[in-house]
């Protein structure tokens, strides 16, 4: 595998597979390795990555798999909290995968990200200060941002590869960070909220 830097605000390297340097072929998934998941109460989740295809096996899903069609893989790297992929997927446009676990896809991020959002805002009248824990691609943070009676906005993510892959890749997702009330705290959210 090859190893270039991906171009734009952060320097986020990018692996592909050599064929496609020599042939210029897309890139595709085309590593077979599955990445073994653990989820809280410690039962294995499988994903794997064969060629062309993400599949995501979960027991909170028992005898279902997830799978996308892989167009190219876009970004992979290792943070110090979690392995981090974005692909372009054939339906989906592109996809952020944590550990394996889809966290969210162009198409139908905004189903999610507006749920947790305007539900609880739209329960207080109006909301002035907002603490958001976690939520690094910056989804709920643009949809806060469209409440005009919060003030400010903090936001406590871990993982600050979370944060710049998705500002590279999900610009129109992240662009909640570009909000003057925002401010991103990079760190554990259970020590900032304390």
């Amino acid at each position: 595998m090859a190893e270039e830097t991906v171009t734009g605000s952060t320097d986020l390297s990018l692996k592909r597979p050599r064929e496609e340097e020599e042939n210029g072929a897309s890139a595709t998934a085309a590593t077979g390795e599955a990445m073994e998941t653990e989820n809280d109460n410690g039962t294995p989740g499988i994903s794997s990555v064969i060629p062309g295809w993400f599949s995501e096996i979960s027991p909170m899903w028992p005898g279902e798999a997830h799978s996308l069609k892989v167009e190219k893989i876009l970004f992979q790297g290792k943070s110090d909290y979690q392995d981090v992929m974005v692909f372009q997927s054939a339906t989906y446009g592109k996809v952020l995968v944590l550990d394996g676990v889809i966290q969210l896809t162009e198409r139908d991020e905004c189903a999610y990200q507006e749920m947790i959002t305007h539900l609880p805002l739209s329960s207080i009248p109006n909301p002035k200060k907002v603490l958001v824990i976690g939520g690094g691609d910056g989804g709920v943070l643009r949809e806060v941002g469209r409440h005009s009676s919060v003030e400010q906005i903090d936001i406590c993510e871990i993982d600050k590869m979370v944060v710049d892959v998705s500002k590279q890749f999900f610009p129109e997702v992240a662009i909640g960070y570009e909000d003057p009330r925002v401010t991103l705290h990079i760190g554990d959210g259970k020590r900032t909220s304390s």
